[in-house]
């Protein structure tokens, strides 16, 4: 029976393939027919109607292996399970504790409670932000003076206890009521440096400490994350901005990257892989940025940053970009990015996979800051 059903077929083929190439055969042999079979190929081929079928059935497949993949990574993440979050308590010395730690706590005492760090990365105080973190959950940060004291505290996560009613999600208008009238300038040496504000933050002095409140616009300017500097930590900064060198222009890199994807976990998202290459791309632009005096995801030889990311042999699916340029951190720079909603959407990309930070710093200190997010 399979044996007749292949006669069948054969005899079929044979007949469609007679019909439509029998008479060529006949005039022009077997050459005849291959040269006309390539010419209706290609006729085939140019047709409009067929391109666009097959750019559609392109986008298709392209569609469900993304929705495959990302259903996997998905399930991966959800069979991880989320850690807890540590009990609070009221701050014992001081008006704000991040994750129970209070500026003038010991090293020791923040590591028997957290464990080991996960990253050490230099910042613009001439210390490191030491990061700690579950996977990014409970994410904060820590600077540690020459004495392995706390001297700076940061968090973007539900980690803030304060003597006044002020946490993650606090308004702006209750924050100004409770606190003292926000700062306008810090004075280091006879310069007073005018604390620029365009309503994102607010910078207070409490308990000789410098406290930023960040607020995100985009949730009702509710409280998003709070850097705390020590008045001495503050003062050992001589301007605005740090002191370039390559060992902070890495710090900033790691710590945008880090920042992005404690806000991703706090989101619901995935977090994103760092990728080497990507990194080489993003610094080349802050570079051009910074030496060319000019800011734009377009480079001066017209590239968009696809453009360069494909000039630099980069593989990708897809892809985005932030810039940024005159936060005195990344801290700044990253609330800052939230806060503007086309580089919030890059931040919070559910499809992103990858992640790659490049900083470069002009002839005035400024730093520029270049993220490339990747898909593969």
């Amino acid at each position: 029976m399979r044996f007749l059903r292949k006669i069948v077929v054969i005899v079929l083929i044979l007949g469609l393939f007679w019909f439509f190439y029998g008479n060529t055969y006949q005039q022009s042999g077997v050459t005849g027919v291959i040269d006309e079979i390539q010419t209706d190929i290609n006729k085939i081929k140019d047709n409009p109607k067929v391109k666009q079928g097959i750019v559609a059935v392109q986008e298709g497949a392209k569609e469900l292996f993304n929705s495959i993949f990302e259903e996997k990574g998905n399930d991966e993440q959800q069979q991880q399970p989320k850690p807890e979050k540590p009990e609070l308590d009221a701050p014992a010395e001081q008006s704000f504790s991040v994750h129970n730690i209070e500026i003038g706590d010991y090293r020791d005492q923040v590591e028997t409670q957290t464990g080991k760090p996960k990253r050490s990365s230099f910042n613009e105080y001439g210390v490191d932000w030491t990061t700690y973190h579950e996977n990014y959950h409970n994410f904060f940060m820590v600077a540690y003076d020459n004495a392995n004291d706390v001297a700076g505290l940061y968090t973007n996560q539900d980690l803030i206890v304060s003597t006044y009613d002020i946490k993650i999600g606090t308004s702006k208008k209750d924050v100004q009521n409770q606190l003292p009238e926000a700062l306008t300038g810090i004075q280091k040496g006879h310069v007073n440096y005018r604390v620029k504000n365009d309503g994102e933050f607010d910078t207070f002095l409490i308990d000789q400490n410098y406290v930023t409140i960040f607020y995100d616009k985009h949730e009702n300017n509710s409280v998003t994350a709070i850097q705390i500097i020590s008045e001495e930590l503050e003062n050992r900064k001589e301007g605005m901005f740090g002191e370039p060198s390559g060992e902070l222009k890495e710090g900033f890199e790691y710590q945008l990257f880090d920042l992005t994807n404690a806000e991703r976990v706090t989101h619901g998202l995935s977090v994103l892989n760092w990728d080497d290459g990507v990194r080489q791309t993003a610094r080349s632009h802050s570079a051009d940025m910074a030496e060319n005096h000019y800011f734009n995801h377009t480079n001066q030889q017209g590239l968009s940053p696809s453009g360069r990311m494909e000039r630099d042999g980069i593989a990708f699916r897809g892809a985005g970009e932030n810039i940024a340029s005159g936060q005195m951190s990344s801290i700044f720079a990253h609330e800052g990015l939230m806060n503007s909603l086309g580089h919030r959407e890059n931040i919070l990309h559910r499809d992103y996979q990858f992640l790659a930070i490049g900083v470069a710093f002009d002839d005035e200190k400024t730093p520029y800051y270049t993220e490339n997010f990747v898909i593969r």
